[in-house]
């Protein structure tokens, strides 16, 4: 079989009867895919060497088809395929293109917005070629029973702004296997049970007349329970800048595994980004939400940003006992009045509001500014978030762990003076 080459530099391999390198490029193509996230087993690589052999190849579509049937299962994955073929089925001088293509560019180059997907395939090519290489020891992530992230001590306790690249993409990956809390609450409603828990005289009736009033048993109903909606208000200002991507992960891996997840981004306004945040792919959900906030990393105003919260989306999201997690540092510029009404309104219409704040990693640190102080009264829970083992303790009381004194807000309101 002759060598298939095209104009934009793909290289279609030879396949030669006897020995050959195809094989092992599509094993080695495999395993960066299964790095990138694509569900890929011993059984699908082995189908498709079997499929290049059996379809022959004699183009490059044909190669890509032959692959593409066997190697991509779901929809979200397609966008991840086709960047990681693109790169990988590529001339020798694939590393230094990459390299190319990481290093960053000259002030007067022109940005490329970048494909979808693209990312996660260049860094699991990149992976893949590091695999070759002696191997380094890294930090091992492991979720167990208590939904907490135990890993290298280090690592669980390192804030998020200090850690590197390659740390980042551990803290991930962690987040990404987090069980997420499965709390309930009991409603109004009732559902049928075959336990003695409530005579239930409606259904009851309602069964005897199959029989003409004859036979007459007894049913019985319990108290529904359902999973309270969760509402997330996130800052995205520039005194935020260095947690927002690694929260944003946090909050579409609990988007994936929670139903009736509602997230919304403020700096100078309020953005709704729940729908982007229901994209599979993590980093497309990531782009996307950055794309429709025009206030990224930018000024705050947290008292306007729920007045407009409370006025348009308040009971819309905050109905059947729903939590509230309030992401932000609270160093407010504007009315603090306006603070203070809009954090009470917000406190009574949920069953529980948690403000989650990056500040709480310093030791001494004391609610002096104007914002915190404000705020503090009308919030039932004070956590740090700024590390794996903070998010770990917050997954652990949504589940409806027993709360603890550390997160009460009254000890920060002790001593201080007006």
């Amino acid at each position: 079989m002759e060598t298939g080459t095209e104009g934009d530099g793909f290289v279609i391999p030879p396949m030669p009867p006897g020995e050959g390198r195809l094989a092992d490029n599509i094993v080695y193509f495999a395993r960066a895919l299964r790095k990138a996230g694509l569900r890929i087993g011993p059984g699908a690589v082995a189908d498709a060497i079997m499929a290049v052999d059996a379809i022959g190849i004699g183009s490059r579509e044909e190669f890509y088809t032959a692959l593409f049937a066997v190697f991509v299962k779901r929809h979200e994955d397609k966008a991840v395929f086709d960047e990681a073929f693109r790169l990988f089925w590529r001339k020798r001088d694939l590393i230094e293109k990459m390299i190319q293509m990481m290093s960053p560019r000259t002030a007067g180059a022109e940005k490329e917005k970048r494909k979808a997907g693209e990312k996660r395939a260049t860094d699991a090519l990149v992976a893949e070629q590091e695999n070759r290489k002696p191997p380094k020891e890294e930090p091992e992530l492991e979720i167990d029973s208590r939904f907490t992230t135990s890993a290298s001590e280090v690592l669980r306790k390192m804030d998020f702004a200090q850690m590197s690249s390659a740390e980042l993409a551990v803290a991930r990956k962690a987040l990404s296997q987090l069980q997420m809390p499965f709390d309930e609450v009991r409603t109004r409603r009732y559902r049928p049970t075959p336990h003695p828990v409530k005579f239930d005289p409606r259904r009851t009736m309602r069964q005897s007349l199959r029989t003409g009033g004859e036979l007459i048993l007894p049913a019985f109903r319990a108290p529904k329970t359902i999973q309270p909606p969760l509402v997330i208000l996130a800052d995205i200002s520039g005194s935020m800048s260095q947690y927002t991507r690694i929260f944003l992960h946090f909050l579409h891996a609990m988007t994936e595994k929670r139903r009736r997840v509602h997230t919304f981004l403020f700096g100078t306004r309020l953005t709704n980004v729940t729908r982007q945040m229901r994209n599979k792919d993590p980093d497309e959900a990531v782009d996307e939400c950055a794309s429709m906030v025009t206030d990224w990393s930018g000024g705050t105003r947290i008292g306007e940003t729920l007045y407009e919260f409370n006025r348009l989306w308040g009971r819309r999201v905050l109905g059947q006992g729903a939590v509230v997690l309030l992401i932000t540092d609270g160093l407010e510029r504007d009315s603090i009045e306006e603070l203070s009404t809009e954090m009470d309104r917000l406190h009574r219409s949920c069953r529980r509001l948690i403000w989650l704040n990056p500040l709480l990693r310093f030791d001494g640190f004391e609610a002096r500014a104007r914002g915190v102080r404000a705020m503090l009264p009308h919030v039932d829970e004070f956590r740090p978030v700024h590390n794996l083992e903070a998010i770990g303790d917050l997954v652990e009381a949504l589940s409806g762990a027993s709360r603890s004194r550390d997160t009460d807000p009254r000890r920060f309101l002790g001593g201080l003076h007006a």
